[in-house]
C-alpha cells in the first residue's frame, strides 16, 4: 500500500412538505446496511433485507437501485444504476419493488448477485458496489395507494430512506492504494482546533482503515496520539478525518499520521504544521 484517500452505513432522512397533518412513514431496516462478499468471477450469491413497520398504521415502501459515490468535501452522489465504472448494479436482481406493511409487520426483500466473468472484455479486479434503496412512501403522494389527506390542513411529512450497500470484491485481486489530498489545521467558531485530513482511495480495492496522528513538539516530545474514525473507502472515493486537537499550545509541530488497513497495508506520512 502506498500513501502519497464510506451508508458508512447509510440512513437518509429528508423532509418533504405536504398539505396534510399526517404521521411520517416510520419504517426500519433490520440488520446490517452493508453486504460485503468476496467471490470469484462467474459466481452467484443471494441476500435478504428485512423491512419493518414501526408504527400501528399501515405503511408503504418502494425498493429501487442507485449507484453510490462520496467525496471528502461532503458530496454524495446516488447516480443512475450501472453508470459508474465500478458499479455492480447490473449484476443485482431483487424483488419486490413495492411493499405494503400492515401495522408492526415485517417483510423481506430478496436479491441475487450474478458476477460476470469479465467487464467490458477485461478481467474483474478489486471492488464493485451499488445501493438498494428502501424508501417509505408518503401517504397521498403520487406513488401511494392511500388517498390524499384533508387539504385544509397543513403539515410536514418526513421521508425515511435507507441505503443498503451491495459490495462485491473479486477474490485474490485488487490493490489497496491511498493518498493524502490535504492536511491542515482548522479553527472553529468556538475556538476548537481541528486536524483535518482528506484521504482518497486511488487503488481498486475497498478498505476501512484505522487512522491516527501523533503530534511532536520542536524538542521531539510527543504531545499525544489522536485517533480518527474508521471510515469505509471505495476505489475513487474519498473521506475526511476531523480530529479535535484539544489544548495543545500554539506553535509548530511535526505530525506523524498512520493509515492502517490491516496486514502489511500500513503507511505513515509526516507533516509539519503550525497550530
Amino acid at each position: 500500500m502506498t500513501l502519497p484517500n464510506c451508508l458508512r452505513t447509510l440512513c437518509l432522512a429528508g423532509s418533504v412538505a405536504f398539505s396534510a397533518a399526517i404521521a411520517p412513514a416510520q419504517i426500519s431496516v433490520i440488520g446490517q446496511l452493508t453486504d460485503d462478499r468476496t467471490v470469484a468471477p462467474g459466481s452467484s450469491y443471494d441476500g435478504t433485507i428485512t423491512v419493518r413497520n414501526e408504527t400501528d398504521v399501515p405503511q408503504e415502501v418502494k425498493v429501487y437501485q442507485t449507484d453510490y459515490f462520496f467525496s471528502y468535501d461532503g458530496t454524495t452522489v446516488y447516480g443512475e444504476p450501472g453508470e459508474a465504472v465500478r458499479s455492480n448494479a447490473n449484476w443485482v436482481r431483487y424483488t419486490p419493488t413495492f411493499i405494503r406493511l400492515q401495522r408492526s409487520a415485517s417483510s423481506v426483500v430478496s436479491y441475487s448477485v450474478k458476477v460476470p466473468d469479465s467487464a467490458s472484455g477485461k478481467p474483474l479486479e478489486g471492488s464493485y458496489w451499488s445501493m438498494l434503496m428502501i424508501e417509505g412512501i408518503v401517504p397521498g403522494s403520487p406513488e401511494s395507494s392511500k388517498p390524499a389527506p384533508d387539504r385544509n390542513q397543513m403539515g410536514i411529512s418526513q421521508l425515511i430512506r435507507y441505503g443498503v450497500q451491495i459490495a462485491t470484491h473479486i477474490a485474490g485481486t485488487g490493490k489497496i492504494e491511498a493518498r493524502f489530498l490535504d492536511v491542515r489545521v482548522q479553527t472553529e467558531e468556538d475556538g476548537t482546533r481541528l486536524l483535518v485530513v482528506d484521504i482518497q482511495n486511488i487503488g481498486d480495492l475497498w478498505f476501512r482503515p484505522t487512522f491516527s496522528a501523533e503530534i511532536f513538539d520542536a524538542s521531539g516530545a510527543s504531545k499525544g496520539i489522536f485517533q480518527g474514525s474508521q471510515l469505509r473507502i471505495y476505489p475513487g472515493t474519498s473521506v475526511q478525518q476531523r480530529i479535535n486537537l484539544g489544548k495543545i499550545a500554539r506553535g509548530t509541530y511535526t505530525v506523524m499520521m498512520i493509515l492502517d488497513a490491516g496486514g502489511e497495508d500500513v503507511v505513515g506520512a509526516e507533516y509539519t504544521l503550525t497550530l
